[in-house]
């Protein structure tokens, strides 16, 4: 599998149980749950992406921080002006984030799995 399938992977898994997860979020907090759910599904999409696109690139250390240093700002901000604004609960949009990290980690133990099974 290549980067940019286990990137697609990972972005579609990601998507795809932020919705069931918003319906909760619906459930138990209204609007503001079912929004910080998927804003936060979103933000760590946009985030991974972005990440994933650079270490593809494998740019300059400078360019790097750079670029990480934006990806973070970007995120910060508009989590921010979800908060302030009062459009989405805090933590929805944790539940939301937390997606990804979940999906990678799904996704590369299922990778695992299948290389180590070659090998026998």
């Amino acid at each position: 599998m290549t980067a940019s399938e286990l990137t697609a992977r990972v972005t579609r898994t990601t998507v795809l149980a932020a919705v069931p997860l918003a319906l909760a979020g619906a459930w138990l907090a209204g609007s503001p749950g079912a929004v910080g759910v998927l804003a936060g599904g979103v933000l760590a999409v946009f985030s991974f992406r972005l990440l994933a696109a650079r270490a593809a690139a494998a740019t300059a250390a400078t360019a790097w921080l750079a670029t990480s240093g934006l990806r973070f700002a970007v995120v910060t901000a508009v989590a921010a002006v979800l908060f302030v604004n009062g459009w989405a609960h805090p933590l929805a949009v944790l539940a939301g984030y937390s997606l990804l990290p979940l999906a990678v980690i799904a996704h590369g133990l299922r990778l695992a799995h299948l290389e180590s099974a070659a090998w026998k």
